[in-house]
């Protein structure tokens, strides 16, 4: 089993900064970098100048903003419904997250993020253990329907009985 230890590249689709538009709360955002960041502003208002920028500008912008009072209680699930409905709006992504198989996913990188990622050697990776959560939570699904399809072709037909 081959560990991913960065997002680029062939797996540069499990980046945030993926141009993978998701509509989060009903406002539609060109990555998911961008509806998390935008999620962080205490104003409700102030989620519309996330729409329109780079996912790079939207984390600049998400540095700036007055956060909301409860950001570091909720940032874990936000990025998790972030990553949700990424891969459950763009069932091509979804595929491609199954098929890293059972990987462990690293969000490695540079910029010394140890939270959700790992910088040399160190940091909790939330990141990707979301990702393995999501590719996980997809997987289940997907067995599942294989599952009712299944016992739904093992049941009589009830319509198709002879009334006669």
């Amino acid at each position: 089993m081959n560990t991913i230890e960065v997002f680029d590249g062939a797996y540069a689709f499990l980046s945030n900064f993926y141009p993978a538009p998701i509509v989060y709360e009903g406002v539609r955002y060109p990555s998911t970098e961008n509806a998390y960041q935008a999620q962080k502003c205490k104003n409700i208002l102030d989620r519309i100048q996330f729409t329109d920028v780079s996912p790079g500008k939207a984390k600049r912008l998400g540095a700036k903003v007055v956060k909301r009072d409860d950001w570091d209680q909720i940032k874990d699930s936000v990025m998790l419904t972030c990553i949700r409905i990424k891969f459950t709006s763009h069932p091509d992504l979804a595929l491609r997250l199954i098929q890293t198989g059972e990987a462990p996913l690293i969000e490695g990188n540079t910029w010394k993020d140890r939270y959700w990622g790992v910088y040399e050697g160190r940091g909790a990776n939330k990141l990707g253990l979301i990702l393995q959560q999501v590719r996980e939570e997809i997987r289940s699904q997907i067995v599942d329907m294989h599952q009712f399809r299944y016992e739904s072709r093992m049941k009589p037909d009830v319509y198709s009985v002879n009334r006669g």
